[in-house]
């Protein structure tokens, strides 16, 4: 087939992550031709101009389907963006590849996905493709966001796992990191994308001493990563399992540090912040040894007038369904208030020293909550210091309304780490008297001219 063409052609869509044409960043605006275009070339204007004819004539003649240009993009990569179904199919029929990326990372199914060619993302996921590129990568420098991170400085040499195998511990800058990789597939699942996006989001807001601090993020690259502050202590969950029931005054203490992080979070303006996924594994332990709150995945933004509702059912893994309030595996409307219901679990859980309903299997303990039952209290009453079996109860009410703010957690607490120091005082001061007592008895006996001891011996 013999060329008429003069020099260039323009092709009508770019690369969905070209940079802007208007920043001369090399879009895909026009493509210039040799005077002799070769076939190779003419696949690609083919493409571009929904030649179906033209394109099965060039294949057939044994032009390689799979030529890249000087961009690395394909004829494939063309068809997408212009949403022509048909030459897409033929494309994949004669051999082409379905996740070819182009100079800028981008991929067919990308490029449809941008340009919203619905029919040819349908094709194209039929054929096995997959978005490997994050969603959030801008197309301009200038809009990366300022907390993100290069990749290579992040070191991850001597890496080790830690809460729950979501986190590694890396190096950045001179500092141990905590860094939440997400897998290849988080990239191909909407809801995935969307929990990311919102988890930085929520990141980006919160700043409190019972808090895990956020640090930054990689989100121009694959894979993404979220990068906190890394506790070494690691997580409340690893504690209760190597130590068992804690004392009362550790437990209250723990409870005040969980229920101040709670409630910043709660009373976050102008939307408070549901953690919902409150659980120990998801509490960690910074180097004095106190709580800060962790992991905010399944966390939502919610305006205090309007409660929320899940739009599918919930799925939860390992241990995190026995702590889950009842409206929300009920699949109904709720707030601020499974936190606390979440909470009160926890708070019991380190006085008895086992999770709850641990005789039960995950699905039972659903089923429990739904059907009001709420784990024994096995420990004894001294245990259980006055007014904190009282609060638990009242945290895991059946009725959302009835469980108390965060804030009141924090008040009823307090009031309860004070009585117990106070009964510790009480405990010590009366033994140092009597101590001091027998010191200055031996003392005087030893010395017979002294004052107490004529003193005592005439009373004896």
């Amino acid at each position: 087939m013999e060329s008429k063409s003069t020099g260039r052609f323009t092709l009508g869509k770019q690369s969905s992550l070209a940079p802007d044409r208007r920043d001369g960043g090399g879009g895909l605006g026009e493509m210039w031709v040799p005077e002799d275009i070769d076939n190779n070339i003419r696949l690609m204007y083919l493409a571009n101009e929904g030649d179906l004819g033209g394109i099965r004539e060039l294949l057939d003649s044994g032009v390689d389907v799979n030529f890249k240009d000087i961009d690395g993009r394909t004829a494939l990569h063309v068809a997408a963006c212009q949403g022509f179904l048909e030459v897409v199919e033929v494309l994949l029929e004669k051999g082409a590849k379905v996740d070819p990326e182009d100079r800028w990372g981008s991929t067919p199914l990308a490029d449809a996905i941008h340009y919203q060619n619905n029919e040819v993302i349908k094709v194209l996921e039929n054929h096995g493709a997959k978005l490997k590129i994050p969603l959030m990568r801008v197309k301009n420098h200038r809009e990366i966001p300022e907390y993100e991170i290069d990749p290579s400085e992040l070191d991850f040499t001597n890496s080790v796992q830690i809460t729950k195998g979501t986190f590694r511990m890396a190096t950045w800058r001179g500092i141990q990191v905590a860094v939440k990789r997400l897998g290849e597939d988080v990239l191909t699942d909407e809801d995935k994308v969307k929990a990311f996006r919102d988890e930085l989001a929520l990141l980006q807001k919160i700043r409190h001493p019972n808090v895990v601090q956020f640090l930054g993020a990689v989100t121009q690259s694959s894979p993404m990563m979220i990068v906190t502050e890394y506790l070494p202590k690691g997580d409340l969950f690893a504690f209760l399992k190597r130590k068992g029931a804690l004392k009362p005054i550790l437990a209250v203490r723990f409870g005040l540090d969980i229920a101040r992080g709670m409630s910043y979070l709660h009373e976050h303006k102008p939307e408070a912040i549901i953690h919902r996924d409150l659980e120990p594994s998801n509490i960690l332990r910074d180097d004095s040894g106190r709580l800060k709150v962790a992991d905010f995945g399944v966390s939502k933004l919610l305006k205090m007038a309007k409660p929320v509702r899940e739009d599918k059912p919930l799925i939860c893994e390992d241990n995190a369904c026995r702590y889950i309030a009842p409206e929300v595996v009920r699949n109904e409307e709720y707030d601020t208030k499974v936190d606390v219901f979440s909470f009160a679990l926890i708070l019991q859980e380190m006085i008895e020293g086992c999770m709850p309903f641990n005789t039960k299997q995950d699905r039972e303990v659903l089923r429990s909550y739904t059907a009001k039952e709420r784990p024994p209290f096995r420990a004894s009453l001294k245990c259980y210091p006055y007014g904190l079996k009282e609060l638990i109860v009242q945290c895991w009410s059946e009725n959302p309304a009835d469980r108390p703010t965060f804030r009141d957690v924090i008040d009823r607490l307090t009031f309860i780490q004070n009585r117990i120091a106070n009964k510790q005082r009480w405990k010590v001061r009366p033994l140092r008297c009597f101590q001091n007592i027998d010191f200055i008895w031996k003392k005087d006996r030893s010395n017979p001219g002294s004052r107490s001891s004529r003193s005592t011996s005439s009373e004896f």
